[in-house]
């Protein structure tokens, strides 16, 4: 009701002009240009005096004082004491012969002879016997049947179950008032009008009919009468030739089986026969060893020289885990029950199709519609409404 809309009109441009240069001549003197005067600079004469180079065309003498005062001493060469020896190789061929070759002379080494009998299988015409010693000293013994334990049967407590706790010991329920909910009532904010449910879709977009989909229908199959010819071009072409099985490259292979018994014989059980071994005795023999007499003491040390100390247990300090009961009512005041005072809960113009104490004024080019503040002394219950909800309202209508 307060917003009245206003043309915005853009801002008008101001044109550029165009840069046109100024007639006449521009004076560019300056006071240091008509104050300042020229002069001429000559060159300075330089102050230093002219060098006068004598050139000496005597010899340089360049014999420094360190070659004047070390003179080279004349040192002859010392004679050596070691006398001359030149060495002549032997004429003689050598001849001496150490002391390996004078005590070892080669000798003839013999192949030894094998004792390893020859690999060659002897036959035998003796049956084989298949008795071994588990066979001729196993003797079979009657298995025990196990012991089975009697199964106890369950006897149930003559006692009642003590289900006490330390928590349902120890715990005792403090009496108190049951605590005030500071939560506001509940109050239903609406109306009790039936809801219209119209809506500017609603209005704006209506039904159309729309003619139900053809739905081609499915020719039956009919299977044909004729007869169907599976033949092919492979069929009809192809021409069956008589194929030779290859010979194998392989030889036949012949079992050879011969019906001559099997010898269990071996060189290993006729070169190396079973030896009668003994238990080896003891080192030690037993009357050697000095037998116990008399009942064995089992007193050690540390039980003849402990001495038993009283312990007296250390006084505990933690305070009883018991519970304060009091008989003072409980205060459940707060600053929140208190200071705290409940709102009337404000309804939203939004749920009325024609907000009351507002008239209907036009409709804007977005699809708003604008409601006018009736101007009336009397005040209505909508009078308090704000902004904030007045805005609502509108954008809910549209």
């Amino acid at each position: 009701s307060d917003y009245i809309p206003y043309d915005v009109t853009n801002r008008p441009v101001r044109p550029h002009q165009e840069y046109q240069p100024k007639p006449g001549h521009i004076d560019l003197g300056t006071t240091y240009n008509r104050d300042f005067n020229t002069h001429k600079i000559e060159p300075v004469a330089p102050a230093r005096p002219v060098e006068n180079r004598q050139i000496n065309m005597g010899k340089f003498d360049t014999n420094p004082t360190y070659k004047d005062d070390y003179r080279a001493w004349d040192i002859s060469k010392r004679e050596l004491a070691k006398q001359e020896h030149t060495y002549q190789p032997p004429t003689v061929k050598f001849g001496n012969s150490t002391t390996f070759q004078d005590d070892f002379f080669p000798k003839d080494i013999m192949p030894r002879e094998s004792f390893k009998p020859p690999g060659v299988s002897k036959r035998s015409d003796i049956p084989f016997d298949g008795t071994t010693s588990h066979r001729t000293s196993f003797i079979p013994h009657e298995i025990e049947p196990k012991h089975q334990r009697p199964k106890q049967e369950y006897k149930p407590s003559s006692q009642p179950f003590d289900d006490l706790t330390t928590h349902r010991i120890n715990f005792k329920g403090t009496l108190g008032e049951i605590t005030k909910s500071c939560k506001p009532d509940f109050g239903k904010v609406g109306s009790n009008a039936r809801f219209q449910g119209n809506t500017e879709f609603r209005d704006s977009y209506q039904p159309w009919s729309v003619a139900p989909t053809q739905v081609q229908k499915s020719y039956e199959y009919i299977p044909p009468t004729t007869h169907m010819e599976l033949d092919t071009t492979t069929h009809l072409d192809y021409v069956p030739h008589r194929l030779s099985y290859v010979s194998p490259i392989r030889p036949v292979s012949h079992g050879r089986r011969s019906k001559v018994p099997f010898q269990g014989s071996s060189t290993m059980k006729e070169d190396f026969q079973a030896w009668q071994s003994k238990r080896q005795e003891m080192i030690k023999r037993d009357h050697e060893i000095p037998k116990a007499v008399g009942k064995f003491d089992d007193l050690t040390t540390f039980k003849s020289h402990y001495l038993p100390h009283e312990i007296h247990p250390t006084q505990s300090f933690k305070p009883s885990n018991a519970a304060l009961n009091s008989s003072a009512p409980f205060e459940s005041g707060t600053m929140y029950r208190s200071d705290y005072t409940p709102k009337k809960s404000e309804i939203c113009p939004a749920n009325y199709q024609s907000p009351p104490g507002y008239v209907f004024e036009s409709v804007d080019g977005r699809g708003h519609k604008i409601f006018r503040k009736m101007i009336t002394p009397e005040m209505n219950s909508f009078s308090h409404i704000n902004e904030d909800n007045l805005a609502k309202a509108i954008a809910v209508i549209s």
